[in-house]
Parts: structure tokens; C-alpha cells; sequence
């Protein structure tokens, strides 16, 4: 059994004959199933917590499912396509009606294909077995930022890491020449790349990183069928973004630039804090739920360096020759253009890391809301086998070099600083999974809560009601819409619908009911109403209904 390979592995990127999986191969699969199995235990207990912007997904796929409409965008905006209603439609229609576990299943499924795809690129990458292993070890664990982006239904998260792990799989395959399904093979990376686009831009600089990794190196065979494949499914994929540009007149990069904050004012200060400090830590799975304990910010310390190494050791392997003892021979040509498509996938992956970090930099966002906007780093977990290669080789090398009796000052440190990285890195998202992990009862017996409110309006026959925006569409939807609520301010003020139908329903509702969160500033301003004789109230754990005279 093969432990590990050189820097420069001499098969990464060619096709491998069928073997036995081995301690790593099945320690791998287990670890990939307990990922899962961790998720399916949180979905069992209504966690990550849901909110109405995930409701407003879910209410789009029960309107897909009756066949109602069929929404190109996230309802109220004109960004962030709704594929995940689209796949959440079938399962609606199947189970007779929406839940909150049929709207994440698919998500579920999206988070296997992840798991699955970044073993395989690691393998492809690397041919490391025990380092796959490590890869998915640390893919498995999910701290309360990680699971929200990878099982909430709230538009692009969850499909995002899986697509950008399929493109740097394909671009591997189709630059080092691997024969079979070539054809099939552009038109997946073109209509991934197109669709992706659609959902969502934040995986642009994996698109376009693995892109160019493929003109790098099949440029002559991107000029002839395989290239206009590429473009026809890549249009295919982005299909409803263009139909809907082309027949509205409207650019979704002006709406995704106002989302980003670019409309916004945060200082230089906040920003750097915000993208350079906490959101990798964040976004990456190392904190604690809603804050980032000082010591837990570490990996924000040793992510510049994770990524200088990585673009380093990436950039000499792609410029080193082909292995001089076979060099001449057909085998080492493509022995040669395995390693370096390797390391050129590596170095992209670095690379758009590097472009992902410092967008959101950029960005008002992480300034002014860099605990919620963290989620924008998402796709850091993509790069998470090119951030890692590095130091695990030196820990891997160095530990053979002890096994074979060679020591040295510099190798013992070398080595020593790898183990300690590696360690703190398991560690520190291990400790944050638990933190996650403690969450969930706290979260399903506030769903019960919820659930209850939704069956008290039942039994109180309340059909319309107006409520605050984080309590309207999720109410509505999982009454699956027989209650219908339009959205006000603290102050009883119309809010932002992002159903407008809603809002026409409850207007035209002779005497609609409110509905607030115990102890909100909105049930304050309603507890002077029901006081001065207005409306009656009607109480349950953790909600006030008030009903009008």
C-alpha cells in the first residue's frame, strides 16, 4: 500500500486502474459518510436554523411544483438564480407538500457530490491517499457558518463548492488528454461555467481559473468542435440569466454590485478587519457560532502564508522538466504534462482564492457585516487541497526522513512547524463543529415553537396577517401558504415584500391579525394597541398573536 508521493507526482492526472481501497480508502469513506451522517443529524433537528429568506426559496419551489410560476431570480431582486427551488420543486410534488426537510435535501445531496468530488480532485491532484483522507476529514466537519452555507436553502451556497469542485475536476481530465466522453466532457464545464454564472458570481474566479488552465494547455483543440461545444452549453446554462436580460433590459451586475455593498460607505479599517481577519476564519469553519474567539483567528494569521507556499511550490513544479531517468520516452511526455497540469490547477486554485479574498476585501461588506457576510468566502473550501499540499508534504517527507535516521536541525523544525499546523487545523474546526453541534436542540425546540404558532393561527382561523420581515414568509410558507402575511416595520409601517401578491392579499383581507416575537420592539408597539382596547391578544411560547376587535 502506497502512502504518499512525490512533490511532482509523476501519474497525477492520468487514469488509474482499479484497486483495493486500503486503510486510507476505507477510513476515507467512513469519514465521508459521518460528514453526511452529521448533517442528516442536524436537518432531524431543524438545524442550522431556517429564516425567511430560505422560506422565500422554498415558497418559489411550491410554486414551480403546482405549476404557478417558474422564477428566473431570488423573489424581490433581480440576482441569485433559484436552481435550488428548481431542485427542491420535484421533492415538494412527490411528498405532497413543502417542508423544511424537503426543501434541504437537495442541498444534502449537493454537499455529497462536494465530498465526493473534492476527494477525487485531491486524488487527481496529488495521488495521496492519506492526504485525501485529511482533505475530507476536514470537509466532514461543519462549524455553524459552514453548515448554514452548505444545508440553508438561500440561494447559491450550497450548489457553489460543489460546481466549482466539478470544473477543476474536468479541467484536470480535459487538459492532461484523458481519453473517453472528451465531447461531453467540454459541454459539462461549459454549462457548469454558465450556470454558475446564473446562480451565482461569487464562484467566477474558480470558473475562471480552471478556464484558463484549459486554454493553457488545450487551446489548439479548444478552436475546433470541443470549443463551440463549450460556448453552446455554457449559453445553455446561462440561459435564464440572458432570456431575462435580453427581455427586461436589465443587468444583473449593477444588482449584484448594490448587494456587495458597492453602494455602501465602510472604512479602509473595518474592511480589512472584516476580510483579511475574521471573514477567513469565518468563512472557513474555524468559530465559534456568531463570533470569532481570539485564538480561533489564527488561520487567518497562516492563510497568507498557506497560499504564498501553495502558489510557490505550484509555480516550480509547473516549470520544472519532465523526470530526467525516463525523460525521451512517450510515457514520461505524459508522465511530464500530468504533473504539470497538477500543479497548474493548483496554482489556479490558489489563485482565485487569492481573487476571492480580495474581492470581499474590497467589498463594504466586510466591513460593515463581516459576521453574516463571511458566508461570501465560501468557496475558500474549494482551494482547500492546494492550501494544504504543501505542508503536508514537508510533514509527510519529514517524518520518513526520521524513520530513515536522517535528522537535521532545519528538517526537525520544518517538520515540527507542519504537524503543528496541520494539528491546530483539525483541531480548531473540530472544536467549532462541537460548538455548532450544541446548538441544535436550542434550534428544534424553537421550530416547535414556530410550529405551534402555525397551527394556533389554524385553530384561530387566521388567514391574513402582517408581521416583521423575518417572521412573514417563513410563516407563510410553512403554512404552506393557508396563511398569508405582508411585511411592516417596527412602527407599523408597510416593509419589503418579496412576494408582492402577499401583500395585495392581506390588503384586500378585511380584518387581518398581527404577529410578533415576544419581547420584539414590533410586539412592544402592538402591546400599546392591545391596551388602549384595539385588539386582543393571544399568547403562546415565544409569540403574540393579536387578533382585531
Amino acid at each position: 500500500m502506497t502512502t504518499g508521493v512525490r512533490e511532482q507526482p509523476r501519474d497525477a492526472g492520468r487514469p488509474r486502474p482499479v484497486a483495493r481501497l486500503g486503510s486510507a480508502g476505507w477510513l476515507t469513506a467512513l469519514v465521508l459518510l459521518a460528514g453526511v451522517g452529521y448533517r442528516l443529524w442536524l436537518l432531524a433537528h431543524a438545524t442550522p436554523p431556517t429564516n425567511s429568506d430560505e422560506a422565500t426559496m422554498g415558497l418559489a419551489a411550491l410554486h414551480i411544483a403546482r405549476g404557478e410560476g417558474f422564477p428566473v431570480w431570488f423573489y424581490g431582486q433581480q440576482y441569485m438564480g433559484t436552481l435550488e427551488a428548481y431542485l427542491a420543486a420535484p421533492v415538494f410534488a412527490l411528498a405532497g407538500g413543502p417542508s423544511l426537510v424537503g426543501l434541504r435535501l437537495p442541498t444534502l445531496a449537493l454537499y455529497a457530490v462536494f465530498l465526493l468530488l473534492a476527494w477525487r480532485l485531491t486524488m487527481r491532484l496529488t495521488g495521496d491517499r492519506w492526504f485525501g483522507l485529511l482533505v475530507v476529514a476536514l470537509l466532514a466537519l461543519g462549524s455553524d457558518r459552514i453548515v448554514k452555507n452548505q444545508l440553508i436553502a438561500g440561494g447559491g451556497y450550497p450548489e457553489m463548492n460543489a460546481a466549482g469542485v466539478a470544473l477543476a475536476v474536468l479541467a484536470v481530465d480535459l487538459a492532461t488528454g484523458r481519453p473517453g466522453r472528451r465531447l461531453a466532457r467540454w459541454a459539462a464545464w461549459g454549462f457548469l461555467a454558465g450556470l454558475m454564472l446564473w446562480v451565482d458570481p461569487l464562484v467566477l474566479p474558480y470558473v475562471v481559473a480552471t478556464g484558463a488552465v484549459l486554454v493553457g494547455f488545450r487551446w489548439r483543440e479548444l478552436r475546433g468542435a470541443a470549443g463551440a461545444l463549450l460556448g453552446a452549453a455554457a449559453v445553455l446554462g446561462a440561459a435564464p440569466l440572458l432570456l431575462h436580460s435580453l427581455l427586461n433590459g436589465r443587468n444583473p451586475l449593477h444588482a449584484v454590485l448594490a448587494a456587495s455593498g458597492a453602494n455602501a460607505t465602510a472604512g479602509w479599517a473595518e474592511r480589512l478587519h472584516g476580510g483579511l481577519l475574521l471573514g477567513p476564519s469565518l468563512g472557513m469553519g474555524f468559530c465559534d457560532p456568531g463570533r470569532c474567539a481570539t485564538w480561533q483567528l489564527w488561520w487567518a494569521l497562516a492563510l497568507p502564508l498557506l497560499l504564498a507556499l501553495g502558489a510557490v511550490g505550484a509555480w516550480r513544479a509547473l516549470r520544472s522538466p519532465a523526470p530526467p531517468e525516463s525523460a525521451g520516452s512517450a510515457g514520461a511526455t505524459e508522465s511530464g504534462v500530468s504533473a504539470r497540469v497538477a500543479a497548474a490547477v493548483r496554482l489556479a486554485l490558489v489563485l482565485a482564492a487569492v481573487a476571492t479574498v480580495g474581492a470581499y476585501t474590497v467589498s463594504s461588506s466586510a466591513g460593515l457585516t463581516p459576521v453574516e457576510s463571511s458566508r461570501y468566502l465560501s468557496c475558500l473550501l474549494i482551494s482547500l487541497p492546494a492550501l494544504l499540499w504543501p505542508v503536508w508534504t514537508v510533514a509527510r517527507d519529514g517524518l520518513r526522513q526520521v524513520a530513515d535516521g536522517r535528522r537535521g536541525v532545519r528538517t526537525t523544525l520544518a517538520r515540527s512547524v507542519a504537524v503543528v499546523l496541520l494539528v491546530a487545523t483539525v483541531g480548531t474546526a473540530a472544536h467549532a463543529t462541537w460548538r455548532a453541534a450544541q446548538t441544535a436542540p436550542a434550534t428544534r425546540a424553537a421550530e416547535a415553537r414556530h410550529a405551534e404558532l402555525v397551527g394556533t393561527l389554524r385553530q384561530l382561523g387566521v388567514r391574513h396577517v402582517r408581521a416583521g420581515y423575518w417572521t412573514c414568509n417563513r410563516l407563510t410558507f410553512a403554512s404552506a401558504e393557508q396563511v398569508v402575511c405582508a411585511v411592516v416595520d417596527d412602527e407599523l409601517r408597510p416593509g419589503f415584500d418579496r412576494y408582492p401578491a402577499y401583500r395585495r392579499e392581506v390588503d384586500e383581507a378585511a380584518a387581518p391579525a398581527w404577529v410578533a416575537p415576544a419581547g420584539s420592539p414590533l410586539a412592544d408597539v402592538l402591546d400599546e394597541r392591545q391596551r388602549a382596547g384595539d385588539l386582543d391578544l393571544v399568547t403562546i411560547d415565544g409569540w403574540r398573536i393579536y387578533l382585531p376587535r
